[in-house]
């Protein structure tokens, strides 16, 4: 996101300096907008010319190519902008070289003019703005197979009509399973083998109740002694 905002800033300043470029000097005091479209194909001349047939329009129309380029977020046209500035500015400066016999900045001699480094500087702009954006996000499309038209308007599996028109098989049809087995051998349910303990009362609790005396084992009553003689007196 960052860098498509920081490459469009770039490109839509690089146009405008594009653009700028052909209303400023270009070579000894003559405005870009002087020379002529056919110049640059058929040598440099003195004839005079008008804004739209002049080496303006090719700036104007990269000026709008990276204008869609923006909008659309394509690298491709920014690119397509820059190179077309650069080439028409590479070319211009072949046919004056060709036409003065030299090209020089500064000095005694007529030299190029800012105009031609607006041109120039328009280009690289537009070039880097193409490298720095990042471009419109990759469209991920879910895989589909062959002849799918959606998924089915019956839970199912199949769409809408006579289930006797359906394979045999089909999810909710009662022959798609075996039927359940009858007989001596069918299946039942294991029989639960867990050993079930005896239950007893809880025991009374501690003192509730008069302590009751123990049997003599000696067959001795409650209030005899067992190791009393019989036969001898008390």
């Amino acid at each position: 996101m960052v860098r498509n905002v920081v490459g469009s800033v770039l490109a839509l300043a690089g146009a405008a300096v594009a653009v700028c470029g052909p209303f400023r000097v270009w070579f000894d005091g003559r405005l870009g907008i002087d020379y002529r479209i056919q110049d640059l194909f058929g040598g440099i001349t003195d004839a005079q010319t008008e804004v739209m047939s002049s080496i303006a329009l090719p700036y104007a129309f990269s000026a709008l190519v990276a204008l869609l380029g923006v909008v659309l977020r394509s690298r491709l046209l920014v690119a397509l902008a820059g190179l077309v500035v650069l080439g028409f500015t590479v070319l211009w400066m072949v046919r004056q070289g060709q036409a003065a016999g030299y090209l020089s900045v500064g000095g005694d001699l007529p030299g190029l003019g800012d105009g031609v480094a607006a041109a120039l500087g328009g280009g690289l702009l537009l070039l880097l703005a193409a490298v720095v954006m990042r471009g419109r996000a990759p469209r991920v499309v879910g895989f589909e197979e062959p002849g799918y038209d959606g998924p089915p308007e019956d839970p199912a599996g199949y769409p809408p009509g006579d289930p006797g028109a359906y394979p045999a098989g089909y999810p909710g049809d009662p022959g798609a399973y075996p039927p359940e087995e009858t007989g001596p051998y069918a299946w039942s349910p294991e029989p639960d083998d867990t050993q079930r303990l005896p239950t007893y009362p809880p025991p009374p609790p501690y003192g509730s109740g008069p302590r009751q005396p123990r049997r003599d084992p000696y067959g001795a009553g409650p209030a005899q002694d067992p190791f009393r003689d019989e036969g001898r007196g008390p």
